[in-house]
């Protein structure tokens, strides 16, 4: 007897099964003939594990337009508006707005967030706000906060002393932005620093780094001589990574296989990159994208981030990581099926490993969450941006849609236009 039993899904490499879940675990993946409390037809639809976001900022999220918009569309304008709203919020509100998201999240099959949040604030009202999201959304949603310097560790004058207490407080990981130090020699020192307070406190390290077109910001090259000193290998990212984008070839051809001994990830962030990045540019325009498939034929573990919804930087997003992929698919040119199919697993499993994830993915006794698509494998999920028919997080369907053709109802469309081009 199952509780719940998953009919006839086709899983992302090919696999048609059913899927059986007893007791929030996945405890059978075979053809089942069993009882269960519910049975779910995913016969022809995708079954897969849920959608994981890497980086994103929940204590921001759903705040466009407060106190004002950003004209420029600038990383720094950015920066500067949050500085002006984080005066003004109150924890309520943060709560509020983040689990409103978590909710939008929840429905995409996104079942696992890492959020940064800024400490550069003497009352920590957003990590106060963060913890208590995760309390409430512990059930669905796996949220891991990272303790984010948002005005730099040593450019603000109470960021370090906060850090340390957000980490204090139950905040999960060790986050930092080198590239907004005052000096180039500040932002390699605050590198050195953090990765030493992670390794002193057994975290993970996850650092905003060279989200910048200065082809000079080089501090991926700290981390990953950081991470190798402190061993850290497998437990360290460097998210947006821009300024690879405008770096000579030469460099780079010395500086990936750095990272790849380090064992370090790397998180670009699609949306957000192509928006902020080459603002200053006239023509040719960089778009600002890191070099994504370069680093993944080094071996190199590649997530796509979602970053913002709707906030001082970003003024459209849904929470749909097939969104995310979908837009890192194009501006990295990942066009092939091999590629597209790449892009679909960064979003789930390549971000699950990046986040530390225990007990993810479809496999006997993994955690029982999963997503069921209406899309017949993984490139045609994103092609389309599938609907999720049903949503289980921990063994318990938490959200239903309907079929993409009954949402759309679009007169006279053929119902082939959705299905059936899998390439063999």
């Amino acid at each position: 007897m199952f509780d719940l039993i998953v009919k006839g899904g086709t899983l992302p490499d090919g696999r048609v099964t059913d899927i059986g879940i007893r007791g929030g675990k996945i405890t059978a993946i075979e053809t089942l003939e069993a009882q269960a409390g519910e049975v779910i037809d995913a016969t022809g639809d995708l079954v897969a594990p849920p959608f994981v976001d890497p980086h994103f900022h929940l204590d921001a999220t759903l705040s466009y337009g407060k106190p004002r918009i950003n004209a420029s569309g600038t990383l720094l304008e950015g920066i500067g508006l949050w500085g002006e709203l984080k005066q003004i919020v109150t924890q309520e509100e943060m709560v509020a707005r983040a689990l409103e998201y978590c909710d939008w999240a929840a429905s995409l099959g996104l079942l696992a967030i890492r959020s940064h949040v800024d400490t550069c604030d003497d009352t920590l009202k957003g990590v106060e706000a963060m913890l208590e999201v995760r309390e409430k959304v512990k059930n669905y949603i796996d949220l891991q906060l990272v303790a984010f310097p948002q005005d730099g560790l040593y450019r603000d004058p109470t960021a370090h002393a906060n850090t340390l207490r957000a980490l204090d407080m139950g905040v999960d990981v060790v986050g930092g932005i080198p590239h907004f130090e005052r000096t180039m020699a500040d932002g390699a020192a605050s590198v050195r620093e953090l990765c030493q307070i992670a390794a002193d406190r057994g975290l993970m390290v996850d650092l905003h780094c060279d989200e910048s077109d200065d082809p000079h910001s080089r501090h991926i090259e700290t981390l990953a001589q950081e991470t190798h000193r402190h061993g850290l290998s497998g437990r360290v990212a460097g998210s947006h990574l821009t300024s690879m984008h405008s770096m000579d070839n030469y460099y780079v051809s010395k500086l990936l296989p750095l990272i790849a001994e380090a064992g370090v990830a790397a998180i670009p962030n699609p949306l957000i990159n192509i928006m902020l990045q080459g603002r200053h540019d006239t023509f040719p325009k960089r778009r600002g994208l890191t070099r994504v498939k370069e680093m993944q034929a080094h071996g190199i573990t590649v997530g796509w981030g979602q970053d913002c919804v709707r906030d001082p930087w970003y003024s459209l997003g849904t929470g749909d990581m097939l969104d995310v992929a979908f837009m890192g698919l194009h501006v990295a040119q990942m066009s092939s099926p091999d590629e597209m199919a790449r892009c679909f697993d960064m979003v789930t499993n390549q971000n699950a490993k990046i986040m530390g994830l225990e007990g993810y993915g479809l496999h006997v006794g993994a955690q029982a969450s999963l997503v069921v698509l209406d899309a017949g494998d993984p490139i045609e999920a994103l092609r389309l941006r599938a609907a999720r028919l049903c949503v289980i997080s921990k063994g318990r369907v938490i959200s239903r849609a309907p079929r993409m053709d009954a949402a759309l109802s679009i007169p006279g469309r053929p119902a082939s236009v959705r299905r059936r081009h899998k390439v063999d």
